[in-house]
């Protein structure tokens, strides 16, 4: 498990989401074909969180980029007809729209969710290039989409120093580092 995954995990259950981390998509070898990839492994989502008040289910990739320039902007504006690079569920309409659906369907199928579900695809970003935070964020509004960055992850992580004390290394870290 990715510990920025399982610091997104713990800040999105504070918020009051069920989550499951790195949750495998069984695309058939059907789908496979339509999304112009048939030997593809099967696609994996860094989080699923589940808002059981709004009945909506986000589907998150989760990028640390902590040492590196970061969540790249014009990477994620990119349009393609078969899934390439980092930002695959983002970048190829085809392809999101098939592992969705499918994701969706078979946790339906498993009663994890029911049909009025809504399904959101979202992303989590400890680091954007350029410190381009507030276009990225407009630009998911603008697609339906859901963006934790890193101001509000900074933030949740504040609040998380100033909680009740709980034996997990996060909190601890938390406490130790922001009071």
């Amino acid at each position: 498990m990715d510990a920025f995954e399982s610091l997104v995990r713990l800040l999105m259950e504070k918020d009051g989401y069920w989550t499951v981390q790195s949750h495998k998509v069984n695309v058939t070898k059907e789908e496979k074909r339509a999304i112009g990839k048939p030997s593809i492994p099967r696609p994996e989502v860094d989080l699923l969180a589940l808002d059981l008040r709004l009945n909506r289910l986000i589907a998150l990739e989760v990028k640390s980029y902590l040492d590196s320039p970061g969540v790249d902007l014009a990477l994620l504006r990119e349009q393609h007809s078969v899934p390439e690079g980092r930002y695959k569920l983002f970048t190829c309409a085809n392809y999101r729209s098939i592992v969705l659906a499918r994701l969706l369907g078979d946790l339906r199928r498993r009663g994890l969710v029911n049909n009025e579900t809504e399904l959101q695809l979202g992303l989590a970003a400890g680091n954007v290039k350029g410190r381009r935070t507030a276009d990225l964020k407009s630009y998911f509004s603008s697609q339906g989409w859901y963006f934790l960055g890193p101001d509000e992850i900074k933030s949740k992580l504040r609040a998380l120093s100033e909680a009740d004390y709980e034996n997990d290394p996060f909190v601890i870290s938390a406490k130790l580092a922001l009071r």
